[in-house]
């Protein structure tokens, strides 16, 4: 979540006249994330969250997302619910650009990662993978192998100024990635960003999923990929097997991995980090001035994927 665009006071008023929500008691802008503007609505009927789409994200796939919230809300997913208009439809306009309001999700991120956390993201992410199996819905991963190479193109001017020698060391990687990218493992609807800041907690337990505007259709390992990534490694740059083990375990606890998805968790783990490095990249280098946007430091998942380059052995993720 992020900001770019600033609300007016009157353009909101105007647009929460096509919504039955209660009367605006305040609203604030969100400073986390990168890719929509988002700002924490209160109303006298309780919080939501307001979100304008903004140009990165393509107006043809918000029916997507909006449609598969509403798809696994109905089947006993924790996740936020896009808000109907007195006209039906959730998706409208705000400051010239699409916008919704989606419902408020009771809980926190944890800022202290455990084992037990793991346990649960892992065991969270399986009941969504089976709930959107039923999704009639499709959106191609633009942000998967097939869109790196361009993005990596787009960047390769300016990725030295990030560490010397980056550039050649995208490209060897990427080269080797296009080689060994599995072709045919279990597929489905996955969200894609399941990173710790959009999955809430209350204690221990998970109270929902959060920011699905990176679902796509894709393999379901991917998504353990990312998580693995997200998740399991300490501020030092190591992978915590203990965590990597107990993520595994949870969702294999719903929905046991077949032997070809273990078998290209490496790989897949090692495309993951090169995603999240390039679009890191992109974004450090081209964050408009003045937005109210925390931009991430690309530094961290090119120091995952070097880790993923020497631990190649699933037995690194707490498989064996």
């Amino acid at each position: 979540m992020a900001v770019y665009t600033e609300v007016n006071d009157v353009a909101l008023l105007n647009f929460l006249e096509d919504y039955d929500i209660g009367d605006v008691i305040s609203y604030q802008g969100i400073a986390e994330g990168a890719e929509n503007s988002n700002f924490l609505l209160q109303t006298t009927h309780g919080h939501f969250i307001l979100t304008l789409y903004e140009k990165r994200v393509d107006p043809a796939d918000i029916p997507f997302f909006l449609s598969l919230m509403s798809h696994l809300a109905a089947r006993g997913i924790k996740c936020p619910l896009p808000v109907k208009g007195v006209d039906g439809e959730s998706l409208h306009t705000l400051e010239n650009r699409p916008a919704a309001i989606i419902t408020f999700l009771e809980g926190s991120w944890p800022r202290h990662i455990t084992s037990k956390h793991c346990l649960e993201v892992g065991r969270a992410m399986a009941n969504m993978h089976d709930a959107s199996a039923s999704f009639k819905g499709t959106r191609s991963n633009s942000l998967s192998i097939q869109g790196w190479r361009a993005l990596s193109d787009s960047l390769s001017n300016t990725a030295d100024s990030i560490a010397v020698g980056l550039k050649d060391e995208i490209e060897i990687e990427l080269s080797l990635l296009e080689r060994e990218w599995p072709q045919t493992l279990p597929s489905g609807v996955i969200h894609a960003d399941l990173f710790p800041d959009n999955v809430f907690f209350l204690g221990d337990r998970c109270s929902g999923l959060i920011d699905f505007y990176f679902a796509c259709s894709d393999f379901l390992a991917y998504d353990i990929a990312v998580c693995l990534n997200a998740w399991c490694f300490e501020l030092d740059g190591t992978m915590n097997v203990t965590k990597a083990e107990q993520l595994l375990l949870g969702y294999e606890s719903v929905r046991p991995l077949i032997d070809d998805e273990k078998l290209a968790l490496p790989v897949l783990t090692r495309g993951s980090a090169m995603r999240f490095l390039l679009t890191r990249l992109f974004d450090w280098i081209n964050v408009p001035a003045g937005t109210l946007v925390k931009t991430k430091d690309p530094a961290e998942y090119l120091q995952k994927l070097r880790f993923h380059q020497e631990f190649s052995s699933i037995g690194n993720y707490g498989l064996s």
